[in-house]
């Protein structure tokens, strides 16, 4: 009877074991169910916020594979790959998206938050469940028997605030000492619990907590568009930066070498006609030329490391920059952006991404007040369950449908402590007046950045414009100082100077157009109304006929006189 026993125990266990394992499902599934959840949660805020959706998939090289497969000897010969390209600046685009771990970390940050909403809308589905255990007892009497307990069901949150559950259960006792006794009992049971005053409907924590998931993935959708187009500026400013300082490296070089053909032009003459004096300052002025190229090609190589390091890019990978671009950019010139400021502020209000987010967010502080003051009512409860248990104590297949046990309540708990209620409610209205002075300065902060980047624009503007008249000068003075020099009617000091002005005029053109393009692009994201996904979008307008002033161009965007501290602080 006991090798009976064992082997009753054994082959039940084996079966629960068994039937774990087939119930269960795969990791590789979870991850696959968890994926398909989320990206239809994120395509849907697409379309709700924007009209369209777009591809997004937070897969990388590495996501198939299992991580014990993945050696750190891997990843160090990834780092470690040679090669060379010509990199385009839609290259560099399409690179920094696939590759950059600041843009994958912002996929992943937005992945997560929809991951969270599935959460909390699993908990308004029914949640099933089903549980066996088996276990052996011996009485005193020497007796033994074994026990098996089953359950299955489900819970379920409802949007009214209450909750369901139903569930079926199953407890056999089986005596093994040879006695026939038998008994099993099988029960079905429904149960609900409503809120009726507190925590019904939207004031219920978890409807709220359901709520505001779903409006935190309305705001990182938004969070995530703006970040593409902010970076796609950054990718776009840092590769034109790349081609000024390579810019940069020429005028240097050039510089370099005329300085080294003066030197030797004095050499030749200081026999009769130039000083010795002379000579070693063309050599001073020589050696300096000589220090600021190496300068400037190790500062070009330096930034170009950090932009392989930003694109995701193997830093002991060579890449070769597009020079079309810079002369394309050169002859396009300052592209004008004449704006109406009180019409680009409303604009900036309906359409930028990170004000829409504030202005949901104020809402939101609004919305938690009224939840917080619905806790300091009453609870008043409606409970009703039912059960049907199988006939007889030992046939579990049959029930009687007469039989149902039903009940039907009201569950009442006065307010007579609520002291935590009240201080979460008064600490929630202290948390909105809070958000109505953040959501003024966010008003106030995109005011401000505006005219300021109109101003900062204006600037840029006009210093391109002064200082392409300063390279034309520094163009004419080093011609002049040349010739005078060569009939010996100017000092060496008058060539080194001149040379000096047009190396610095040649350099600050340049660094004045990019950072006029720069500034533009910026201004044009705040705004709202830049599209980063249109090719070439940097030599766009991207402008809308209503933000276009109504007037006529601003003064200063046309007359490049300057104005008197008179007439800028007077009326």
């Amino acid at each position: 009877m006991t090798c009976q026993i064992k082997s009753f125990f054994t082959a039940m266990a084996a079966a629960f074991l068994g039937l774990a394992i087939l119930t269960g499902c795969t990791a590789s599934h979870y991850r696959k169910s968890a994926d398909k959840d989320v990206y239809s949660i994120i395509q849907s805020a697409e379309k709700e916020v924007f009209g369209r959706t777009n591809v997004f998939d937070i897969s990388t090289p590495y996501s198939g594979r299992n991580p014990k497969e993945i050696p750190s000897t891997e990843i160090l010969n990834d780092r470690m790959r040679e090669g060379a390209r010509m990199l385009s600046l839609e290259d560099a685009l399409n690179l920094s998206v696939t590759n950059s771990r600041t843009y994958q970390a912002q996929k992943e940050r937005l992945y997560l938050t929809a991951l969270t909403l599935t959460g909390n809308r699993h908990e308004f589905r029914p949640n099933w469940f089903g549980r066996s255990s088996v276990d052996g007892d011996r009485l005193s009497n020497g007796e033994r028997l074994g026990s098996v307990r089953s359950s299955a069901g489900f819970s379920q949150t409802l949007m009214t605030g209450g909750t369901i559950g139903a569930s079926i259960a199953n407890d056999l006792l089986r005596y093994y000492t040879g006695d026939p006794r038998r008994s099993a009992v099988t029960t079905i049971s429904v149960n609900l619990l409503q809120p009726v005053l507190r925590g019904f409907g939207k004031n219920h924590p978890s409807v709220e907590a359901l709520t505001q998931a779903e409006r935190n993935v309305i705001y990182a959708v938004r969070d995530f568009s703006y970040f593409q187009n902010s970076f796609a500026i950054d990718v776009v400013a840092d590769y034109f930066s790349l081609l000024a300082q390579k810019d940069v490296v020429r005028n240097r070089y050039t510089n370099y070498l005329s300085r080294v053909q003066a030197t030797e032009r004095l050499v030749a003459r200081s026999q009769d006609r130039e000083s010795a004096s002379g000579v070693d300052q063309a050599r001073q002025a020589e050696l300096t030329s000589k220090n600021a190229y190496v300068n400037a090609v190790a500062q070009y190589e330096n930034s170009l490391d950090q932009f392989k390091i930003a694109l995701g890019l193997p830093v002991t990978e060579k890449i070769y920059l597009d020079d079309s671009l810079l002369r394309e950019l050169e002859r396009t010139g300052p592209i004008p952006l004449e704006l109406d400021p009180s019409q680009a502020f409303k604009v900036a209000v309906a359409k930028q991404l990170p004000t829409l987010n504030a202005i949901d967010q104020f809402e939101d502080a609004k919305r938690k007040v009224r939840v917080a003051a619905d806790r300091l009512r009453a609870d008043i409860n409606i409970l009703a369950d039912a059960s049907l248990q199988s006939e007889g104590p030992t046939d579990y297949t049959k029930f009687d449908p007469d039989d149902i046990r039903a009940g039907v309540g009201v569950q009442l708990n006065l307010p007579f402590d609520r002291l935590r209620e009240r201080n979460s409610y008064r600490a929630t209205l202290i948390t909105f007046e809070s958000q109505i002075r953040n959501l003024g300065l966010t008003f106030d902060t995109m005011k401000e950045n505006i005219d300021r980047g109109l101003r900062t624009l204006e600037l840029r503007r006009q210093t391109f414009e002064i200082q392409r008249n300063a390279l034309e000068l520094a163009n004419r003075r080093v011609e002049s100082a040349t010739l005078l020099l060569q009939a010996g009617r100017a000092e060496v000091r008058d060539l080194v100077e001149a040379q000096d002005a047009q190396i610095s005029a040649q350099n600050a053109v340049t660094a004045a157009l990019v950072g006029y393009q720069d500034q533009r692009l910026l201004l044009l994201l705040q705004l709202g109304v830049i599209e980063t996904e249109s090719s070439k979008f940097w030599l766009k307008d991207h402008l809308t006929p209503e933000l276009r002033l109504n007037s006529g161009p601003m003064q200063t965007a046309t007359a490049d006189r300057i104005i008197p501290p008179d007439e800028l602080f007077t009326k």
